[in-house]
Formats: structure tokens, sequence, C-alpha cells
């Protein structure tokens, strides 16, 4: 009776743990999309050129992609805990400078475009310091369960970042705020409030995880790409979560791999165009004011998230495709998607268009993934998770600035030159991976 009191006891204290740390990474990646999908139009409400918008995204997601290699290996040298709390008091820091500079901005006590410099100063607070948490709470849940659960614990774990591009663009119209006595809050309320999410995290995990200093466990962390709109988990910091530290170094152009990482550069930039000038295309085709984009806004973005995660949760693993067949299948998928987004004029042919595109990209990220992943053997499946990893946070470095840039030429060619990347990789991925599974 005492032995299954225990038992009971530890499993439920163990559920409690993963509920927290599922929270903590629902938390960074929601609030992060939550702001992406407001920022189209807290730039324009401030007066802020598109491209210097873009330019936010990029930043935070350069120094992330820098940033989360070096939090790995540091959460495997020291607490957890630690991390934990360092990533999450980074998150809310960086909302916090953000929003206080925005407000500041919106009442006219600053120019617009000094409030959106400092707007990327808090930016960058969140890529360098936000990228700490992700791989530490890997690293506890890997070192809490045996190694028939760990896959299955960390593939759980990492929808909560699939679950965060969802709720963060649909929820985040309903946090703009009014006055608070004679301040103006609006479209800076998402920050204020996803600050104070944060910041309650951080109260809880101090509180109820232990310090682990000194006593990590066996599990280890992985460096995780950055959560941004159409940035749905690949898997592949789960692939590196759980392989061998000391084992085959893989370079990107070894010829094994050399195809799908050729294939997940464009198809990745091709997303990252298309999903960060979404909110611009919404305010000019619809011909609204700033303010009013945000629900549309958050529809079309949540209706793309959720087709996604429906590629990725339910009809990849119905059709069971191989790798190659979900890349090509996925190509056609998004490229056509990305065209009708493109020359879309209504709500519902956005929304529809964009969800379609998203649907693509949705078999794409798996096969580019899976397809790596099966070109070597066990001992270079760390190496190559990592390289994943590293390129789909790279898409975000440049593709937001490149789709802007693109937007401001005229605002349907970041899709059409997204459709005809995507129509240039399908030949080329026919061709250069028709022997490959």
């Amino acid at each position: 009776m005492v032995a299954r009191v225990n038992a009971t006891a530890t499993f439920r204290g163990a559920d409690r743990k993963f509920v927290l740390l599922f929270m903590v990474m629902l938390t960074i990646a929601a609030g992060n999309t939550a702001l992406q999908s407001v920022l189209p139009a807290l730039g324009r409400s401030l007066g802020v050129a598109d491209n210097n918008v873009a330019a936010a995204f990029s930043v935070s997601a350069l120094l992330w992609v820098i940033a989360a290699p070096f939090w790995a290996k540091r959460s495997d040298r020291h607490g957890r805990r630690a991390m934990i709390l360092m990533g999450l008091g980074g998150f809310a820091a960086s909302l916090l400078v953000c929003g206080v500079f925005l407000a500041m901005g919106i009442n006219g006590w600053i120019s617009g475009s000094a409030a959106f410099l400092a707007f990327i100063g808090g930016r960058l607070v969140y890529g360098c310091f936000g990228a700490a948490a992700p791989p530490a709470v890997q690293a506890l849940v890997a070192g809490s369960t045996t190694r028939a659960e760990r896959t299955k614990a960390l593939t759980l774990l990492a929808s909560a970042f699939g679950l965060g591009t969802i709720l963060g663009p649909a929820i985040a119209p309903y946090l703009i705020l009014g006055a608070i006595g004679k301040i103006e809050i609006g479209l800076a309320g998402p920050t204020f409030v996803f600050a104070l999410f944060g910041l309650g995290m951080w109260l809880t995990v101090r509180r109820m995880l232990p310090d682990d200093r000194g006593g990590g466990g066996d599990g280890h962390g992985a460096a995780t790409a950055y959560p941004s709109i159409g940035g749905q988990s690949s898997g592949a910091s789960i692939t590196a979560a759980t392989a061998d530290r000391d084992a085959e170094q893989v370079g990107y152009t070894d010829a094994r791999i050399r195809a799908w990482m050729i294939a997940g550069l464009v198809m990745g930039h091709a997303q990252a165009m298309t999903g960060q000038t979404i909110g611009f295309l919404i305010i000019d085709r619809l011909n609204v004011a700033p303010a009013d984009a945000l629900q549309p806004t958050g529809l079309v973005l949540m209706m793309g998230a959720g087709a996604a995660l429906l590629a990725q949760w339910g009809i990849i693993p119905l059709l069971n495709l191989s790798p190659r067949k979900l890349v090509l299948s996925g190509l056609v998928v998004a490229a056509i998607g990305c065209v009708g987004t493109g020359l879309a004029t209504s709500l519902y042919g956005i929304a529809t268009s964009y969800a379609l595109a998203s649907l693509g990209f949705g078999f794409t990220r798996p096969g580019f993934t899976a397809g790596s992943s099966l070109a070597v053997g066990p001992e270079a499946q760390g190496s190559v998770a990592g390289k994943v990893t590293s390129v789909n946070g790279a898409s975000f470095v440049l593709g937001p600035s490149i789709g802007v840039g693109l937007y401001g030429l005229t605002k349907p060619l970041p899709y059409l030159v997204a459709a005809i990347a995507l129509v240039a990789m399908l030949g080329y991925a026919w061709i250069a991976l028709r022997d490959r599974k």
C-alpha cells in the first residue's frame, strides 16, 4: 500500500511538472506570435516604414539562431531551472520594454521612429535570452523519462510551440486595451498582457521547480527553432535532444543531406516571406485602419496555423507518405496557395488561400526533417537534427525582410515570387531526391 501511494504521488508530481513545462513553451510561442500578428498594424499606426517592421522580425530571429545553440550547451552544464528562469525573464523583460516604448509612441511622447527603434532593442533582449528556456525545458523532460517514453514526451512538449502559433494571433485582438487614466495603451496591449503572463510563469517556475544545480541528470536539451508565425516545430530539436552527443558530425554540404538542406532553405524562406507580410496585405487589400485589421489578421493566421497542424497531426499520419512525396506534394499545394493569397481581394479569399499555402508548408516541413534524418545513419542523427533546426531558424532571419521589400514594390510580388521559387524547387527536388526515400 505504501509503495502504491508513493508511486501515485511521484506520478502526480511528474505530471504537474510536465504541465508547467508545457505552459512555459506555450507562453513563449504564443507571446511571440501574438506580437508578430499586431506588429504590422503597430508600424502603420506609428508611421514606421514597413521594412523597419520587417527588421524587428529579423533581428530577433537572428539573435535566437545564434544564441539557441549556446544556451543548449549551457543547459547541459548548469541548472535547468536557472536557464528556464533566464529565458522567461528575458521574454517578460523584452515585452515590457517593447510595450513601454510603443505606448510612448502611441501617446506622442516620442516619435514613431524613436519608439520603434527602442522596440527593436527590446526584441534583441528576447532574441538573446528567450532562447535559453526551451533547451532547459527539453532537458528536464528528457532527464525525467525513460528512453522509451522520451520521444513521445518531447513530441508532446514541442506541440506547445505549434499550439502557441494558433493561440497567440487568436487572442491578440482581444488584448487591445483602452486608456488607463490619460495614457492610451491601444495596440501595445498584447505586449503588457504577455509580459504579465511571462512574469506569472517566472514566479510559478521559481516556486514549483526545485533547484537542480549540480544534478542535471542524463537528459540534455537542443537548440529550438525560432517560434514564429508559420514556423511550427519541425521535430528536429526532438531528435537532437534524444541523440548521442558523442557522434558523427555532418556538414551542410555533405552529399547525403545537401539536397534536403537546399530544399529546406528555399521552402523556409518562402514560408517566412508570405507569413510575415500577411498583416500588411490584409490592411491594404481590405482597406481598413490598422486597429481594425487585427481581428481579420488573427483569423487568417489562426486558419493558417490550424491548417499546418492539421497536416502534421492528422493528414500525414493517415496518408503515410515518404519524405520525398511529402515535399513534392507540399510544394504543389503551397505554390497554389501562395498565388491565391497574392491575388485575393477579400477576407475569405485571403484566409482560404493562406490556409492552403500553410497546408502545403505543413507537408514540406516534416518531409524535409524526415528526409534529412533518413539520409544518414544513427550516429549522425544529432548533427543532422541540429542542421535542420538551424535552417528552419535561418529562414526567419532574411525571409521577412525579403518579403516586405518585395511587397513594397507591388503587393502580390512576395507571394508570386514565393510560388515561383516553390515551383523551381519542385523541379529540383524531383530530380535531386529521385533516389531518396
